[in-house]
Order: C-alpha cells, then structure tokens, then sequence
C-alpha cells in the first residue's frame, strides 16, 4: 500500500510514476478524500476542545453553586457531534484504505518504461541453447513416453490443468524441491519453512492478492480460508503486526510448497505440459529487509535463484521487466526465464521482485531502528527459487538423448538414485 504521506507531499511525482504502468492510473481520488477527512477531523479537534472547556467550567460553576444544567446540556450535545464526526471520519478512513488497497506500487525508478513484456528489457544470458542433431520431443510428449506424468488421469481426478505425477517422474519432482531446499539453507543461508497451504483473507490483503486479484484464487467455502497461490503469501506474513529488530534483519527465509492459481487470464495459453497449470509445486525465497540494503538484496535474492538453473546447466536469461509487465506489489522485478526447446524461446521460471515497504504496509510489518528508536516499514522481496514443475520440463527437454533417454543432471543424482530415464 503507498504511503498517504508521500502521496501528499508528491502527488505528481507519484501520479507520473503511476501512469508508467498505466496511463488510466491516478491518486487523485485518494487525495481528494484525504482533503474531506481532514477537514473533519479538524472539525472534530475543535469540537473536543471546546467541549474539554465547557466541562472545567462545569467543575468551577459547581464550586460556585451555580445551576449547570445548560452547559451540561451543550456538552452533550457537543459530544453527539463529535461522534457523528468520527463516524465520518471512519467512513473516510476505510473509504481511502480501500482505495489505496487496490492501487499498484510505484514503480522504481530504474524499471524500463513500456506497455506490456513486449518492452521487458533483457539484462543477461547464461549457457548456451542445445542444437539437437536428432528430432528432438516436446517435455509432454516425453512424460507420457516415459510415464512420468498422468495428464489424462490428473484431468480425472480433478479437472483440466491438474497433473498426476507417477513412478520416477515423482521421484524426479520430489528430488528438485530437495535440491533446491538443501542447497538455499545450506549454502545461500536461508531458514526453511514449512507454512499452511492455506491464508486467511488479512494474509492474502498483506502481500497484495486482496482484494485485487479475489477471481484467481482458490476460496474454501463458507470459510475465510484460501489456497495460497505462492509460499510469498503465508511466509512473508509470517511477521504481520510486529515489530522486529533492526539487528533481526535481514532475515532470509525459504518454503517449499504446492501453489493453487486459478489462472482465469491465461485461458487459451501454454495448455499443453506442465508450464502452465492449476497446482504447481515452487519452493519460494522471501526476504525482509531495511530500506537501506534492498536493492543489493534484490541483486543476491536472484542470484540465488540463478544459481540453481547454473548447477541443473539449464540455459536462461534475466529480464527486467517493464512497468506494463511488472507485478500488482513490485517496484522492481527480474524474471528469470529458462530455454525449452519446444517453445524456441525462454520462459519465465522465476520473478525476483523488490516491493519496497509496499507489503510492509499492507501488513504492518516494522522494525525498530537502532540508532534512534523509531519503528520504520521493513522492505519485502521474493522470488521463486525455483518453480519445480517448469525445472522438471526444462530438464526433461534439455536433457532429452538420442536414444530416448533422459539424463539427470548431476546435481540432482544423489537425490533421485538414477542417473537417467
């Protein structure tokens, strides 16, 4: 959530910020309901001073025997103006807060200024595409071949873009998240965690799938229970409503989990394998920090992610993604995006997002500051370290052999007991 203060002081810097994502974007409405609550609560200021002199004279006239039945009178009835008063001051609280929750970061200055990932700018590339000297296969025709993946049965048990892995392909599946997990608290010093799969409504608010994005979630119902769309949703929460201390920080934290998008924007894209489905399995890097030291936070946080495509020799590319690309929280995002050879292109396996103290907010988030005591706004970061599923396709394609076989990349031997398919 953006600061009311900020977009006070700098309402056109904010308002041109904004419309880099998109021109229909302004704070106009927030600042103009801001201007009406102030007026009443100044109203009410003045009203409770007046009402605080009304009542010492009260005191003194008593003192004086003299009759206080129409002063006493006036305070009542001025105490009845002042909550009507602070009824509209509330109504005028929530009115701006539901604004405010459904209006995007800002993005940071450095984010390429574009309309859609049409204008991602590429930063970088890693390994080089494989040139196949056979006809090589597409990763679901090679699940199937190899009965890695039920697709048919997945549908079955639950409905389209729901996936059965079975046999090594589950054992392969289960190896990545390993993998992954081992080598990130290991070596890259995060705290594993294994959170609830499902968030309450205040937790979907604090990280911002509320109330912006409520058509793609997954809602238990009659309950206010839903299926986390990411792991960034419950551990990013985890500290919602404290106050840490700045020597707590940075605090580094990973999870895997399996992740529920109902993905109602997407209909008609990827629907073939596993790059684009209802469930998908992702073991997810949060990371909160002071605003200090984000941005090179940010810088290590993806390259913790690209880490893991150097071990598995997956080739990819960064991308900074533009402000018509970038996501509802961000301010700064890289997707990280994988080769898949029956694509002809990269595709995303990982976003590294900076949301700054957009989340903080949401959530209430804080930290007290060594050197003078005050509480400030943590800075928030995540990004998938990686997504499993989209890693299990890129291996399957990339390692796919003349002969049928698929290799397992070394890294991942020792967590499945074979060393190809």
């Amino acid at each position: 959530m953006l600061d009311i203060k900020m977009i006070r002081e700098y309402p056109d810097k904010v308002n041109e910020l904004l419309k880099r994502r998109n021109p229909e974007l302004s704070v106009d409405e927030v600042l103009q309901i801001d201007i009406e609550r102030r007026k009443v609560q100044t109203q009410a200021d003045e009203l409770r001073a007046k009402r605080k002199n009304e009542s010492q004279k009260i005191g003194l006239m008593k003192k004086n025997g003299e009759n206080t039945d129409a002063v006493q009178e006036e305070v009542r009835k001025l105490g009845e103006e002042i909550k009507t008063l602070e009824e509209k001051e509330k109504e005028f609280d929530e009115k701006q807060r539901n604004i405010l929750l459904n209006i995007p970061n800002i993005p940071d200055e450095t984010t390429p200024i574009g309309l859609s990932e049409d204008d991602n700018v590429e930063v970088s590339r890693w390994g080089e595409p494989r040139k196949f000297d056979f006809e090589f296969k597409a990763h679901w025709d090679l699940c199937e071949e190899k009965k890695l993946v039920d697709f048919e049965r997945g549908v079955k048990l639950s409905q389209s873009r729901f996936i059965l892995y079975r046999g090594k392909g589950a054992r392969l599946e289960r190896a990545i998240i390993s993998f992954f997990l081992d080598y990130h608290t290991q070596e890259h010093g995060y705290e594993e965690i294994l959170p609830p799969f499902m968030a309450n409504s205040s937790t979907m608010t604090g990280t911002g799938q509320l109330p912006k994005f409520r058509e793609d979630m997954y809602k238990c119902e009659d309950e206010d229970l839903f299926l986390i769309p990411t792991a960034e949703v419950p551990v990013t929460n985890i500290y919602a409503g404290e106050i840490l201390q700045e020597e707590d920080l940075p605090k580094y934290m990973t999870a895997y989990t399996p992740c529920f998008r109902r993905e109602s924007g997407s209909a008609g894209k990827d629907t073939r394998g596993l790059i684009r489905v209802h469930q998908f399995n992702k073991v997810e890097l949060v990371k909160l920090c002071t605003p200090e030291t984000s941005k090179d936070e940010h810088e290590k946080l993806t390259q913790n992610a690209e880490k893991m495509l150097q071990l598995l020799e997956l080739p990819y590319r960064r991308v900074a993604l533009s402000t018509g690309d970038i996501g509802f929280s961000a301010n700064k995002c890289f997707d990280l995006e994988v080769w898949m050879p029956s694509y002809g292109t990269y595709k995303e396996i990982s976003s590294c997002s900076n949301f700054g103290d957009y989340q903080a907010r949401r959530a209430n988030i804080r930290y007290r500051d060594k050197e003078t005591g005050k509480t400030r706004f943590v800075h928030t970061l995540n990004g998938s370290g990686l997504a499993v599923g989209r890693t299990f396709a890129a291996i399957v394609e990339n390692f796919q052999q003349a002969d049928g076989t698929i290799v397992i990349p070394e890294v991942l031997r020792k967590y499945t007991g074979f060393d190809k398919i």
